[in-house]
């Protein structure tokens, strides 16, 4: 990875300095436009490079291993018969017994994901309490929650989205520490032995781990999971070591103490994870990244879901980029935090700049402009540009561990999202809420991409005059190589949205899951399916019993009832049910 990564960057330097060479600079306006998209590009390749090798260091140090050894009394489990319930032993933290909450966020999700999510919560590893936080406001969920035995949590409006339900939540709930949870999120068993003992360092604020997907069944489900593969397991844990490891507002664990700091999850904002995690660096909190898949989750499997799940992504960091500038002395913030938030805050404008880089090869086929001058062969060209972009292909084989084309296609494609996030920040325009395991009813994916039809039109046209021109010539130019591949590739998006239409209209009858996969470790793994075996079944398949029969029924909490369904309360807690 680091000889790799070496290579890319001498790659990204030698096309940085052949770009910028005066005596290779043609025409200037699209001279002009590759300068900008590739100035963009080069800048984030060479810091995700500088970020890649920072992060070969563990955040493990003895006291993680010594308070993870410490975790549980086993002779006080033994005693108390709790040996075969390892989700009610007590956890211990610096010898102190340790209050933990479980939030599983809800907003409309179907309720057997639900259900499959809040089950696994129940089993994990150290006594907690978990708590359905619904925000959909679901008499099903309500009734689901009772059945297995998870904490119901509903309140009256949906001011704050997101963080309003889990700010609203932590008025209810007074543990120590709360896990954050999607709907569509599955919790391994060890979630809470793998994260908590970083706590014993007082400073920790929170300690996030990967989001890994378990529905890589289509182009778009695949392209956007593979996407974020490189993120979770290289470029998080660098910012480690610059302590800006943000949170992604899911599978992760706060201290409430530092969140209380704060003044809870941040609200002004739908990227709320962002915020938070940039307002807890402001205030001196330190934030732990551990690259351990600890909870399995659905990546977006439809054009319109992955649109609203970018735009939403963006729009948060073109905010911190225009309102809350990482670089402004007022940011108590150091150096290297500063760059890394500034990364952040401009990421998504490596996404827009593949849309400026379309329109060159246009200026060349219709007005005669070309970005570098006449002397320069193609191959010479070729060379240095292979130089950057090869290298980087090659870098994303070795961490993908095989070239995943469904990420090429839609990192061309996205620049309409983009776009149209940076337009939303610069005008503050409110963003509403979307979660990606909805179970409302698909729209055609083309009401969320006219832009793109319209821009493949455009290709088309010009690819069909380019080939006209230089069959005219007899000779091929590269500004023809060029548009009929970024015709190829917009069209395969495409047919990716023409299929998705279809299936949208024709839904399957009878329908039964297909196995899917997820990652771990770069390997694919079969995801399982978890069945409630009924008592009087379970010896007659052979396979231990797993009923919700077993488990004690836990009361809810309803905030828009006088009554909190007979929860026995302290005084604090029935003061704020009340409010």
């Amino acid at each position: 990875m680091i000889l790799l990564s070496l290579i890319a960057t001498l790659g990204i330097l030698f096309y940085a300095q052949f770009l910028l060479n005066p005596r290779n600079r043609g025409d200037l306006l699209p001279y002009t436009l590759v300068i900008v998209a590739e100035v963009i590009l080069v800048t984030h390749a060479l810091l995700s490079m500088w970020t890649i090798l920072s992060g070969r260091k563990s955040p493990r140090e003895f006291s993680f291993h010594e308070a993870k050894r410490l975790m549980f009394d086993k002779k006080a489990i033994k005693a108390a018969g709790l040996t075969d319930n390892p989700e009610l032993w007590p956890v211990l933290l610096d010898g102190k017994k340790t209050d933990i909450d479980v939030f599983i966020t809800v907003y409309g999700e179907d309720i057997e994901k639900i259900r499959a999510t809040a089950t696994a919560a129940l089993a994990i590893r150290g006594k907690h309490r978990t708590w359905i936080l619904d925000d959909g406001r679901s008499d099903d969920v309500k009734a689901m929650a009772d059945e297995i035995g998870c904490y119901y949590i509903r309140r009256l409006s949906s001011n704050g989205a997101k963080a309003g339900n889990i700010n609203h939540a932590l008025s209810i709930a007074k543990g120590d520490f709360f896990v954050i949870l999607d709907a569509d999120f599955v919790p391994k068993p060890e979630f809470l032995v793998e994260t908590v003992p970083f706590f014993v360092n007082s400073n920790v604020a929170f300690v996030q781990t990967p989001q890994t997907y378990g529905n890589l069944v289509n182009l778009v489900s695949r392209g956007a999971g593979y996407m974020q593969a490189v993120f979770y397991k290289f470029v998080q844990p660098g910012r480690n070591h610059f302590n800006a490891a943000f949170s992604v507002g899911t599978n992760v664990i706060y201290r409430r103490a530092a969140v209380n700091d704060i003044g809870g999850i941040y609200t002004d904002s739908k990227s709320e994870d962002v915020w938070t995690s940039l307002v807890l660096h402001e205030r001196g909190w330190k934030t732990i990244y551990i690259p351990k898949t600890l909870a399995i989750g659905d990546a977006p499997e439809t054009i319109e879901a992955y649109t609203k799940q970018q735009l939403r992504w963006a729009t948060g960091g073109f905010e911190i980029l225009l309102t809350h500038n990482p670089l402004s002395p007022k940011r108590k913030l150091t150096m290297d935090q500063r760059l890394m938030y500034l990364v952040t805050a401009t990421h998504y404008l490596t996404g827009i700049a593949p849309g400026i880089l379309l329109v060159v090869p246009a200026l060349e086929v219709f007005f005669d402009l070309r970005p570098v001058n006449l002397d320069i062969t193609w191959q010479t060209w070729l060379l240095f540009y292979a130089g950057f972009y090869l290298m980087q292909i090659v870098l994303a084989f070795y961490t993908l561990g095989s070239f995943r084309w469904e990420v090429l296609m839609l990192a061309a494609v996205s620049f309409p999202i983009y776009i149209s996030a940076l337009w939303n920040a610069l005008v503050k325009k409110e963003q509403k809420w979307h979660v990606t395991g909805s179970k409302a009813k698909a729209q055609s994916p083309f009401n969320f991409m006219i832009p793109q039809v319209l821009v493949f039109v455009f290709l088309v046209t010009t690819s069909i005059v380019s080939v006209w021109r230089d069959l005219g010539n007899s000779q091929l130019s590269l500004a023809t190589a060029w548009s009929i591949t970024n015709t190829f590739i917009l069209g395969a998006f495409m047919i990716v949205a023409i299929k998705e239409n279809w299936h949208i209209n024709h839904p399957p009858k009878n329908l039964v899951a297909d196995p899917v996969e997820y990652l771990v470790d770069d390997e694919p793994v079969a995801r399982r399916t978890t069945v409630i075996v009924p008592p009087e079944l379970a010896d007659e398949l052979g396979v231990p019993e797993l009923t919700a029969a077993k488990r004690t029924a836990t009361p809810t909490h309803d905030s828009d009832t006088t009554d909190a369904a007979g929860v026995e309360q302290d005084s604090d807690q029935k003061e704020a049910a009340a409010k």
